[in-house]
C-alpha cells in the first residue's frame, strides 16, 4: 500500500468522526500527488489537484518545499497543469508564506526571464517572511545593478506590503455569545486533557467549550451572516490562566475568518469580550491573528448617594447591569471612533481596543506580519541609505522629568530595541525589546514548531542566550499520543537549537523537569527577559512573560517581543512570621490582604507584582512569583538582596552543570555560556561594579501593598468555592480562607503535592512530616491517597544525598520507574503513597486526574472547574489549594485539618520561613 492510498484511509476513517481530510506536511506525500497530476489518466488526478492545491501547508514544511519546487516548474514552463496557469502559480506561491516558496520567487525575480522576473518581483512586494538569506541575495543583487532588486528593495523602504493592503472596515457588526459567568479559563476554550490533539486544528475545534455551545454559534452564524460572533466573558475576565494559542485558535476556528483559502483550518480575526475585559496574556494572543479584544465594563458597581459602592451580606460589591450582552445581542463597533454601539445608541469607549498598533495587527492579518515588516523595511532603508518612511504609527514612548524607574522599567529600557537614543521609558511605552531566555512546553511545543515552520524560521536567532524544549506536561503518562507526538517535537527543536528535555540521539537520560524550574536556573541575570509558553513562566530571577506558542516562536525566531512597559505594583513586607507557618501561606495571604487593602478591586490585574523579597532564595522565592499568574498579575519580578542574588546564581550554576554532565548542551555551548555569564555577573556584584537589581527610590507604582505577616496566624487555602450562588465568583484565586473555616470536618479524597510551586523544602517536609506522625502515633497510615511528583530530577538526587528519599520511599506503595513509565493513566488511587515521575502530574489535567466528583487539597496553582477533577453526577469536583504539611496532613486523616490537629503535626519541622528584609531595596543609582 502507497503512501497516497494511506492518506485516502485516514481521510476515510476521520470522516467517521466528522472530521475533514488532515493537513499534509509531508514531502513524500505531496509528491506522490504531483505525480498523479502529471499523469493525466490517473484516476486520483482531481482529488490530487485539490489536496496539492487547498490542502498542503505553507511555510517550511517538507510539504512546502515540494510545491513551491513544481509551482516553479509550471512558471518556467517546464510543465503545463492546464488547471494551474502560471499566473494562478504565483499567486499560490503568495500565500505560502515564506521560506521554499521565498526561494523560488527569488529565483524567478532574478532570473533572466524579464515577464517571469516581473511578475515574480510583484508577489515579492507582498511578502515580509524573509530571512538573512534571502535579505542577503536581494542585497547582493541590488549592488549588482539588478533592475527587479532595485524594484523590490524601493517597495519593502515605502513598506508597500503594508500600505497596499485595504483598510479595516470602519463598521464591524457583532452578534454576542455569552461563554460562560465569571472568569473564562483557557481550559473551557482547550481543554488541557485535550492537550495532544492541538496540532491538528480541525480536531481540537472539537473540544471548544460543549457541542452544544458549537451548535448555538454556528445558529447565529446562520442568523447574522453580516455579523462577527463575539464570545464573552459575563461578569468575568476572558482567557484567564493558561497562555493558550489553542484557545484562541479554537475561537478563531468558530468565529472567525479565514487566513487563506489555500490553507486548512488556519482562521484569524477573532472577536472577544469580558466585562472585565481580556487576560494580558489571552489579548496577546488575540493580536497574533488580527483579532479584536474588548473590555466592556457591561456590570459596574452599584454606588449609594454618596458614592460609597454598596455591599450585600456577604461583604461583596454589589454589581449592576449598565447595559445588556445577553446572547443574541447585535452590537457595531466602530472602528473609526472607537466605540461600541447597539444601534444608534453609544455603549463604550473602545480606545484601548483600537489603538494605532492594533489597528495595525487587524489590518496585517495579525502581529507577526507588523514585526517581520518593520524588520524588513528597516534592512531596504539602510540598504538605500535612507531613513525609514514613516509608515507605521510610531512606537509611544513616555518619559516623565525627574520620575524613577521601577525595576521592570529599567529592565525594558536595557533591553529596548529600536527606541529613541537617550530616552529614558516609563511605563506604558511601546517597546520592542531583546529576550535573553525563551522556553517551549511539550504542549505547546508542536504548535509552536508549526508556527517556526509557517513563518519561515529554520534556526534560533542568535541574540537568544538560551531555549529550552520541556517533556514535563507529558511527563506522568508515556502513552502512545506522547510516544506520537514527543519524539518528533523533540527532534524539531533540537534541530532549531534548543537545549531538549529528551536527546533525540538517545545518549542522555530524559528530562522530565517542571519547565519553569529549568528555566529559572538557566536565567542567570536578573536583567533578564524570558518569554515562555505556559501562563507560569515567572521567574524569580528577570522578568518572565507567559507567552502563546506562537509568540514563543517569534522570540525563537528573532529574539525579541514586542509589548507596552506594563504599570507596576510594589509589594513589600512587614511583621514576622509565625513559626507554624508557611511561604505558601504567606503567598496566600498576599492575595487575600491585597483584596481587603483595595475594596475587592484586585491591583494585580495586567500588571507586574514587583515583590521585595530581599532574603528568600531562587528556589523558595518561585513560590510566590509562580503564584502571581493566578493573582493575574502580567508577569513579576523579585527584588533581592546581594548575597541571596549570589546565593541564587551559584545554585543556578550547579544546576547547569548537571544538565552539562548529562551531555544536554548542544555544538554552541548554550549550557557552557549561560554559566559563563552567571561567573561574570557574580563578580560583577560582589565588585560593587554592578550591584544587584533594584528600582529607583522615586520610582513612581499604580499601587503599594503591605503584607502584614503578624495577622497570618493560620494556613491559608485557595477555595474554588463550587457553590457559591454568584456563578462568576466560582473557580477564581481569591478565595482565600484560613483553615478554621473548615472546622477540622471538611472530607479530603485526594491530595496532591507536587507541580512547580514545590521546591526541594517541600519533598523534606513530606519526609519530616512521616517521621513526625510516625513517632507520636507508631504508624503511619493514609486515609485518602497522596500523590508526590518532585518538581526535577535534581530534587531527588539531593534528597536521596541527604536520606529523605529513603524515608519517602519507605512510605510509598508505588515509585516511578524511567525504564517502565506508565502506559496509561491511572484511573483509581488505593489510600497510599504514589511517588511519581518529575513533571507537572494532576496540575495539567492533561494525563493523570482525580476521580470525577473528588476534593482534592493539592499544592498545585489549578482550581479551574474540570482542570485536576471533573464533576460527577452526585457532586462538583474541587481542587483546593494549599501549603505541603497541610495537605500531607489532610491525606492522612481524610480531611482537612484543625488549627491544633496541624500545629501538633508539624511541631519540629523546619518549614519554608520568611524574614524579609531590613534593607531598603531601593537605589538612586543612575539608569
Amino acid at each position: 500500500m502507497n503512501i497516497y492510498k494511506d492518506y485516502i484511509k485516514e481521510i476515510e476513517e476521520r470522516k467517521t468522526q466528522g472530521l475533514h481530510p488532515k493537513p499534509i506536511d509531508g514531502a513524500e506525500l505531496l509528491s506522490e500527488i504531483i505525480s498523479q497530476i502529471k499523469d493525466s489518466g490517473n484516476a486520483d488526478r482531481s482529488d490530487s489537484l485539490k489536496f496539492f492545491i487547498y490542502n498542503t501547508l505553507p511555510g517550511t514544511t517538507s510539504a512546502a518545499g515540494v510545491k513551491a519546487k513544481f509551482l516553479k516548474e509550471i512558471i518556467l514552463g517546464e510543465f503545463v497543469v492546464e488547471e494551474i496557469s502560471p499566473a494562478y502559480a504565483f499567486e499560490l506561491l503568495s500565500h505560502m508564506k515564506g521560506g521554499p516558496s521565498i526561494e523560488v520567487l527569488l529565483d524567478l525575480a532574478l532570473g533572466n526571464d524579464p515577464a517571469i522576473a516581473k511578475a515574480a518581483a510583484e508577489v515579492l512586494k507582498t511578502q515580509v517572511f524573509l530571512y538573512e538569506a534571502d535579505t542577503n541575495r536581494l542585497k547582493e543583487a541590488f549592488n549588482s545593478g539588478n533592475e527587479f532588486a532595485k524594484e523590490i528593495i524601493n517597495s519593502y523602504a515605502k513598506a508597500e506590503f503594508f500600505t497596499k493592503l485595504p483598510e479595516v472596515a470602519e463598521e464591524i457588526k457583532v452578534v454576542t455569545f455569552i461563554a460562560g459567568e465569571g472568569d473564562i479559563s483557557t481550559d473551557l476554550l482547550s481543554p488541557g486533557n485535550q492537550a495532544h490533539s492541538r496540532s491538528d486544528r480541525e480536531l481540537h475545534g472539537k473540544c471548544m467549550i460543549t457541542p452544544q455551545a458549537q451548535e448555538e454559534i454556528k445558529a447565529l452564524q446562520a442568523q447574522h451572516p453580516d455579523a462577527s460572533v463575539m464570545l464573552i466573558a459575563e461578569k468575568g475576565t476572558m482567557g484567564v490562566g493558561s497562555s493558550r494559542m489553542s484557545g484562541v485558535n479554537n475561537v478563531a476556528l468558530w468565529t472567525g475568518k479565514q487566513a487563506s483559502p489555500y490553507v486548512p483550518f488556519v482562521n484569524i480575526a477573532p472577536i472577544v469580550g469580558g466585562t472585565n475585559g481580556i487576560s494580558p496574556i489571552f489579548l496577546t494572543t488575540v493580536d497574533v491573528t488580527g483579532g479584536i479584544g474588548v473590555d466592556l465594563k457591561n456590570w459596574v458597581k452599584k454606588v449609594d448617594e454618596n458614592g460609597n459602592p454598596i455591599r450585600n451580606e456577604n461583604g461583596d460589591i454589589v454589581l449592576e447591569e449598565a447595559y445588556s450582552v445577553a446572547t443574541g445581542t447585535v452590537l457595531t463597533i466602530n472602528t473609526k471612533e472607537k466605540k461600541l454601539y447597539n444601534g444608534d445608541k453609544e455603549l463604550i469607549d473602545l480606545t484601548r481596543s483600537f489603538t494605532p498598533q492594533k489597528m495595525e495587527f487587524i489590518k496585517a492579518g495579525g502581529s507577526y506580519a507588523i514585526v517581520f515588516g518593520k524588520k524588513l523595511q528597516t534592512f531596504a532603508a539602510q540598504l538605500l541609505g535612507i531613513e525609514a518612511p514613516a509608515v507605521f504609527a510610531p512606537s509611544k514612548e513616555i518619559s516623565h522629568e525627574g520620575q524613577g524607574l521601577t525595576a521592570v522599567e529599567k529592565i525594558f529600557n536595557r533591553n529596548a530595541v529600536g527606541t529613541t537614543p537617550g530616552k529614558v521609558l516609563h511605563a506604558g511605552s511601546d517597546v520592542r525589546i531583546q529576550v535573553n531566555i525563551v522556553g517551549s512546553q511539550d504542549t505547546t511545543g508542536l504548535m509552536t514548531s508549526q508556527e517556526l515552520e509557517s513563518m519561515a524560521a529554520t534556526v534560533i536567532s542568535p541574540v537568544v542566550d538560551g531555549a529550552y524544549q520541556s517533556g514535563c506536561h507529558t511527563a506522568s503518562v508515556w502513552d502512545k499520543k506522547a510516544q506520537a507526538n514527543i519524539p518528533k517535537l523533540m527532534k524539531f527543536m533540537n534541530e532549531f537549537g534548543l537545549i531538549t528535555a529528551r536527546d533525540p540521539k538517545g545518549e542522555y537520560h530524559a528530562m522530565t523537569d517542571v519547565i519553569h524550574k529549568v528555566l529559572n536556573d538557566i536565567t542567570v541575570d536578573e536583567w533578564a527577559i524570558i518569554i515562555g509558553g505556559d501562563s507560569h513562566t515567572r521567574m524569580s530571577k528577570g522578568v518572565a512573560f507567559g507567552a502563546d506558542s506562537g509568540t514563543v516562536a517569534l522570540a525563537l525566531a528573532t529574539g525579541e517581543a514586542s509589548m507596552p512597559i506594563p504599570e507596576s505594583v510594589k509589594v513589600t513586607f512587614k511583621g514576622n512570621m509565625k513559626e507554624h507557618m508557611d511561604f505558601r501561606d504567606v503567598v496566600h495571604a498576599t492575595q487575600a490582604q491585597m483584596l481587603k487593602q483595595f475594596g475587592g478591586e484586585n491591583v494585580f490585574q495586567g500588571r507586574i507584582i514587583e515583590v521585595h523579597i530581599g532574603t528568600l532564595p531562587a528556589d523558595q522565592a518561585f513560590t510566590f512569583t509562580d503564584w502571581t499568574a493566578e493573582m493575574k498579575a502580567k508577569a513579576s519580578i523579585n527584588i533581592s538582596e546581594d548575597n541571596t542574588l549570589i546565593e541564587s546564581l551559584e545554585i543556578a550554576k550547579g544546576r547547569i552543570q548537571i544538565m552539562i554532565d548529562k551531555g544536554m548542551d548542544n555544538h554552541n555551548k548554550v549550557l557552557q555560556g549561560l554559566i559563563d555569564k552567571a561567573n561574570k555577573r557574580i563578580a560583577e556584584i560582589r565588585s560593587g561594579e554592578k550591584p544587584g537589581l533594584t528600582p529607583d527610590a522615586n520610582a513612581k507604582y499604580y499601587a503599594e501593598v503591605v503584607v502584614d505577616l503578624d495577622v497570618i496566624v493560620e494556613p491559608m487555602i485557595a477555595d474554588p468555592d463550587v457553590n457559591n450562588d454568584d456563578v462568576s465568583k466560582r473557580y477564581t484565586h481569591d478565595t482565600i480562607r484560613d483553615l478554621s473555616y473548615y472546622g477540622g470536618e471538611k472530607k479530603v479524597d485526594l491530595g496532591f503535592v507536587g507541580s512547580c510551586m514545590v521546591h526541594k523544602g517541600d519533598l523534606k517536609i513530606v519526609s519530616q512530616m512521616l517521621r513526625n506522625i510516625e513517632k507520636q502515633q507508631g504508624k503511619v497510615e493514609f486515609s485518602a491517597p497522596l500523590v508526590v511528583a518532585a518538581p526535577t530530577y535534581n530534587i531527588i538526587d539531593e534528597l536521596k544525598a541527604e536520606g529523605d528519599w529513603e524515608l519517602l520511599e519507605k512510605y510509598s506503595a508505588f515509585e516511578f520507574d524511567d525504564n517502565a513509565p506508565k502506559g496509561e493513566a491511572r484511573v483509581e488511587y488505593k489510600n497510599v503513597m504514589y511517588l511519581e515521575r518529575p513533571g507537572c502530574n494532576l496540575c495539567m489535567g492533561n494525563q493523570e486526574k482525580a476521580a470525577k466528583g473528588d476534593t482534592v487539597l493539592a499544592t498545585s496553582t489549578r482550581l479551574f472547574q474540570g482542570r485536576v477533577v471533573e464533576d460527577s453526577e452526585r457532586k462538583k469536583g474541587e481542587s483546593l489549594l494549599a501549603s505541603t504539611p497541610v495537605v500531607v496532613l489532610s491525606a492522612i486523616i481524610g480531611r482537612i485539618p484543625s488549627i491544633d490537629e496541624y500545629k501538633a503535626a508539624v511541631e519540629g519541622i523546619d518549614l519554608t520561613t520568611f524574614v524579609p528584609s531590613i534593607k531598603e531595596l531601593t537605589s538612586t543609582s543612575a539608569h
